[in-house]
């Protein structure tokens, strides 16, 4: 099969890999209909030393079922499925508190022999506890809303609910990006009144307007953080969905005494303000990596009827062969999330 390696900093190349078999009898092969190139791919992308022998690619992705092992009881090949973008066997201890970020058997794809999701065919561990089979056909014109809940979907609600969002609230999402904007339309679900979007980037923060949007903030450091008290007075409840130290000090600087700070951006910094300023303000910092599995099916009813549209992220389409382009565009940032066809 055709699939994407990385194999150091800007270095990914779409090449032959062995044709995934079945190797423990709770996997199962699916056949790619869609995947995508995730924000936190592009931190590797960006940094990820030099190797002789490459990292498979991809971590969100959707497909067809081809074959399943002797244990998998709950799918059958020609199931149409999406897979969250860790696996999971959802029966242990973290999974029954709905932590399968936390699985005690789970793991991540492109490491460990598993393969990437950026490519022809992935094999899936755990299958039944992994994959979530969708209510559509392979065509169907939902399936790029239906592949964001592998993950920038999900973990845009994970960032509104750990920041108790709530009907009447006053949100502040930090970035732009796609799990920014999928943040504005979990906060608009859960019932924000306002939602401020912190963004410079004019195609985005439009959308992120037309997702739910009330109020848009360009500014950047302290005159960003004055616009936006200047705005709402200080904020209850913010989502921080960017993962450098910039986007944490805006976050702290704009929140109230006693708020609560949701981080969904993976971290590109080890410290942080931590000490007695933050102690004296009684602020929560949480949030984390989403429990992807754990959200799936409570959101995909609001996919399914449209009430929620968060495939609006994908703003082209590459085929697996350009998947090299797809990362180059969203580099560059002229391309907001790329969606890959096989």
């Amino acid at each position: 099969m055709r699939a994407a390696v990385m194999y150091g900093a800007g270095d990914v190349r779409v090449e032959d890999r062995p044709d995934p078999k079945i190797a423990q009898p709770t996997d199962a092969v699916v056949r790619v209909v869609a995947s995508c190139v995730c924000g936190s791919d592009l931190w590797p992308y960006a940094s990820m030393p030099a190797t002789g022998t490459g990292r498979p690619m991809g971590h969100e992705f959707l497909g067809v079922v081809e074959e399943t092992g002797a244990d998998v009881t709950g799918l059958s090949a020609g199931d149409l499925v999406v897979a969250p973008f860790t696996y999971s066997d959802n029966s242990c201890d973290y999974c029954a508190e709905g932590l399968h970020i936390s699985c005690r058997n789970g793991g991540r794809y492109g490491f460990d022999g598993v393969d990437g999701g950026q490519g022809e065919a992935v094999r899936v561990p755990h299958a039944d506890g992994t994959l979530v089979r969708l209510p559509v056909a392979p065509d169907s014109a939902l399936l790029p809303s239906l592949l964001a809940l592998s993950d920038v979907m999900t973990t845009g609600h994970h960032g509104a609910l750990t920041a108790g969002v709530t009907r009447g609230d006053t949100v502040l999402v930090v970035g732009d990006g796609a799990v920014g904007l999928c943040s504005v339309i979990a906060a608009r679900r859960l019932g924000a009144e306002r939602i401020v979007l912190a963004g410079r980037h004019p195609a985005r923060t439009g959308l992120g307007r037309d997702l739910g949007a009330t109020d848009v903030v360009a500014e950047r450091g302290e005159e960003g953080v004055a616009r936006i008290r200047e705005l709402t007075g200080g904020v209850g409840k913010v989502v921080e969905a960017v993962g450098t130290r910039p986007a944490l000090d805006t976050a702290l600087g704009a929140v109230r005494d006693g708020g609560t700070i949701s981080r969904l951006g993976v971290p590109q910094y080890e410290q942080g303000p931590i000490g007695p300023a933050v102690f004296m303000r009684n602020i929560t910092l949480t949030g984390g990596a989403s429990p992807a599995r754990a959200y799936i099916e409570h959101l995909m009813p609001d996919v399914l009827d449209g009430t929620i549209t968060p495939g609006r992220v994908f703003d082209e389409t590459f085929a697996l062969g350009r998947t090299t382009d797809a990362y180059r565009a969203m580099a560059d940032r002229r391309v907001l999330k790329a969606l890959i066809r096989p």
